[in-house]
């Protein structure tokens, strides 16, 4: 057994990733691996939250492949980091089910991220799914025993609860689960190519990871700008402006950068100089990534392979603390309570059957 601390982070099966994954997490997910035993769940049960009609079930397996592809490519290595799918873990039904009784619904409600779900899905009421989802992370995150989370600051509530759960599991029953500590990495967000919100891709302002150097061009260039600069002798604005924001994150050449920046200031460069340049840039930064994605697409059922390995691994560390769990809490006595007291009976039934 592996003496390092483990990890588990995730996603819900949303289908190809964007630069905005790859700046939040999946950079940091690359660090990580080699330094902690990491566990990346594919969260199809989450999903289901908010999305749970018969047609969103049915892309969750396309969603989830190409979404392990963007893994792959942008440096996840399957032999160092076990990738599973939640729904196939039902030792996760079982300890959700456990952890249900040790947190109150008055203390779910005062999340506010719940409430912003809720409002992003257009509910106009909250699902008891959606209510819960803080108490199936915690049994996400406590089926491997995991001692760290790598979550945004938006999410350090969510892991206070499954530290709350743990403590009063382990208080009321047994030490069976260490209590994680959140990990806020040293990540950003990026806005999207609108410069409106973070990039996303159901707001339509989205570079794919996936998306070939065409299709990059084009997005560059319909990206908001300075929308008091109408002709490129008029000094723009730098700051907070999405083309210098991506410039910074993904341009290597920062001497290129900080002329580019100067001019602009002075109104002595043009917007199409600037996003041709960022062009250039992205697609530097994107090409090994499209070509090692390409490499593991034409492998026939290796993401599959990945996965299954990767949850037929998991579902041996759940089944090893379900077990603890349910010891822990006298369960397993029951039943075999019951079970011997029946056995007994049985074999006496069957004496005096013989007998007569």
């Amino acid at each position: 057994m592996s003496t390092r601390k483990r990890i588990l982070t995730g996603d819900r099966p949303t289908g190809r990733l964007h630069l905005g994954h790859y700046v939040g997490s999946l950079r940091a997910r690359a660090q990580l691996q080699h330094e902690y035993e990491t566990f990346l769940i594919i969260a199809d049960l989450h999903m289901l939250t908010t999305k749970n009609e018969r047609s969103d079930i049915d892309q969750i397996d396309e969603n989830a492949r190409q979404m392990v592809l963007d893994y792959l490519a942008c440096g996840i290595d399957p032999d160092l980091v076990t990738i599973y799918l939640q729904s196939a873990i039902p030792e996760v039904y079982e300890l959700n089910t456990l952890f249900q009784n040790l947190v109150t619904v008055p203390r779910l409600e005062r999340l506010p991220s719940l409430k912003d779900m809720a409002r992003a899905a257009h509910k106009e009421e909250m699902p008891y799914g959606l209510l819960g989802y803080p108490v199936l992370q915690a049994a996400d995150i406590l089926t491997p025993r995991a001692h760290l989370v790598p979550v945004g600051k938006d999410n350090l509530a969510h892991v206070e609860i499954t530290r709350e759960i743990a403590r009063r599991f382990n208080y009321l029953y047994d030490e069976v689960f260490p209590i994680p500590e959140a990990m806020v990495p040293e990540v950003g967000t990026l806005v999207g190519t609108d410069g409106q919100a973070k990039m996303s891709k159901s707001l339509g302002n989205a570079i794919l990871l996936s998306d070939d150097a065409k299709t990059v061009r084009k997005k560059v260039f319909s990206m908001y700008t300075d929308p008091n600069r109408i002709r490129a002798d008029i000094p723009g604005r730098v700051e907070g402006n999405p083309v210098f924001i991506y410039h910074d994150t993904f341009n290597p050449n920062k001497e290129e950068v900080e002329d580019l920046k100067a001019r602009y200031r002075a109104g002595k460069v043009g917007d199409v100089e600037v996003k041709e340049k960022l062009t250039i840039a992205l697609n530097n930064f994107l090409d090994p990534i499209r070509e090692r994605r390409a490499q593991y697409e034409s492998d026939t059922g290796f993401v599959d392979e990945v996965i299954y390995r990767g949850t037929l691994r998991t579902r041996e560390e759940a089944r090893a603390t379900l077990l603890a769990a349910k010891k822990a809490m006298g369960l397993t006595g029951v039943w075999n309570r019951i079970s011997r007291r029946a056995e007994r009976r049985r074999k006496k039934l069957e004496k005096q059957e013989a007998a007569v």
